[in-house]
């Protein structure tokens, strides 16, 4: 989990926990080093707490039954009824995501699209590319005048692409990235579609963002990423994107007031390390500073007059991090390997640690919104 006491002590965080004594999902904060059940008839959900007026005053003030230490949650294993244990920090919003947001990660979706999903053929086009559209695009503000004479540029040397289109074009790349109540959460598997074999994770920040359009928090993410299915085909997103365990959210919320906010939010750096079973070890950061659309432009563009979601949306913001570094055959660059561990951190969020399998092999998706109203109705909680 690992927040700094600093953190713990200044930050208003939320979250969700199994809670093995009440048999089924709680409210959670942190105070004082310890989890705490704040969830009560007012606000059942996440989500009911997300759509106050101040979501970070009532938590601070919301009364409580304290469960166990940070540690102590953290240490049982996820899916064990029987134990206490973290849930993904979300409940009824949407998932969603964007793509393409950082200049450097869209010219390896060029490469993807271009080897059509052969990382035998990527390092070629990097070198051929790379050169040309990396660093010129790094300034560049998405749908400006600029971008679209870089745009034209592209297109005369015949390296136009879908990806810089809604890299630097006026519309964002926003996707489903998976259904409410699926994403996991810390300690748990994430999962990689067994068609797959090249494959990274993607640190990311998520927002949450409220019914009227508000953001109301933030917090970590991995939006795993299948580089041949997606490189194979626009088309194939939503198979290379939406697959059992393969969107991991968490640790907690961090709601935004007085010490926090979005401009935090600009500014952050993640961390990222992925270690292998084979001693392989891999490391990257994303900086937010880099980000090629303003977080809010994002917002705006996902949830609107064009697009209501009454329970408010988890959205991803995309990444800088896009693997190069070979680890098994030289111009290849990084893919998976099942039993990866991979933790994303921030001083700010903490950290989202969860372990690589294949899809097949994670725990089974079945507790769906059906399941959670029965079971706060049972619980005499709605």
């Amino acid at each position: 989990m690992a927040y700094s006491l600093d953190e713990i002590r200044n930050g208003v965080f939320i979250g969700r926990v199994w809670n093995a004594n009440a048999g089924g999902p709680s409210v959670v904060t942190i105070r004082d080093g310890n989890i705490v059940d704040i969830t009560c008839h007012t606000a059942p959900l996440v989500r009911d707490v997300c759509e106050m007026g101040d979501p970070a005053a009532y938590v601070r003030q919301a009364d409580g039954v304290v469960l166990g230490s940070v540690d102590e949650i953290a240490a049982n294993a996820p899916g064990d009824r029987n134990a206490t244990h973290f849930l993904a920090p979300c409940d009824l919003q949407s998932i969603k995501a964007c793509g393409v947001t950082f200049a450097s990660s869209m010219v390896e979706r060029v490469i993807e699209e271009r080897a059509a999903g052969d990382p035998a053929l990527a390092l070629a086009i990097r070198e051929r590319i790379g050169s040309m559209i990396g660093k010129s695009l790094n300034n560049i503000e998405a749908g400006s005048s600029q971008a679209a004479d870089v745009k034209k540029l592209l297109i005369a040397e015949g390296l136009w692409s879908q990806y810089l289109e809604v890299g630097i074009g006026p519309d964002a790349e926003v996707f489903s990235k998976a259904q409410v109540l699926s994403s996991v959460g810390p300690g748990d598997e994430v999962g990689l579609h067994p068609i797959s074999k090249w494959n990274n994770p993607e640190p990311e920040v998520v927002l949450t963002v409220s019914s009227h359009g508000t953001v109301v928090g933030a917090c970590l993410g991995n939006d795993v990423n299948l580089r041949d299915i997606e490189g194979r085909s626009a088309l194939l997103l939503s198979k290379a994107k939406d697959n059992n365990a393969s969107c991991s959210i968490g640790p907690m919320i961090r709601l935004f007031d007085a010490e926090f906010g979005m401009d935090d939010v600009r500014s952050m750096v993640l961390d990222l390390r992925v270690e292998g079973t084979d001693g392989y070890v891999l490391e990257g950061q994303s900086s937010m500073s880099e980000i090629s659309r303003d977080p809010l432009d994002l917002v705006a563009q996902t949830l609107g007059r064009h697009h209501q979601y009454p329970d408010g949306i988890m959205l991803f913001l995309g990444t800088l991090f896009a693997p190069t570094k070979d680890r098994d055959i030289v111009g290849e660059g990084f893919t998976h390997k099942l039993g990866d561990v991979v933790s994303i951190s921030c001083p700010s969020l903490g950290k989202l640690t969860n372990t690589v399998r294949l899809s097949t092999q994670c725990r089974e998706w079945t507790f769906g919104v059906s399941h959670l109203f029965r079971n706060l109705a049972g619980r005499n909680l709605i």
